[in-house]
């Protein structure tokens, strides 16, 4: 379980990968159906579960996640998260 306060998680909080990193994407939801879970959307790729376990930080409306701890398909979605971005908009 992790030490990080999980209950000052907000819906709209901005998600990253690494402290300092780029947002990937935002908190949609916590504790669907009573899971120990938040759903977090990935820009590009849509809405992921992601495990309380895998909180790193909460700080200024942010949520840092320890990559290791999410599931394949989450890294493979963050790896993908702003190939579609135009660059200088």
């Amino acid at each position: 379980m992790t030490n990080v306060r999980t209950d000052t998680i907000r819906v709209g909080f901005q998600v990253f990968a690494a402290e300092g990193g780029e947002e990937f994407g935002a908190v949609r939801a916590q504790h669907p159906g009573g899971r120990a879970e938040l759903v977090v959307y990935v820009e590009n790729a849509g809405d992921f579960p992601v495990p309380f376990r895998a909180v790193k930080a909460v700080h200024d409306g942010k949520v840092v996640l320890d990559m290791k701890v999410v599931d394949q398909s989450l890294r493979d979605a963050v790896r993908h998260a702003h190939e579609r971005e135009t660059p200088g908009l």
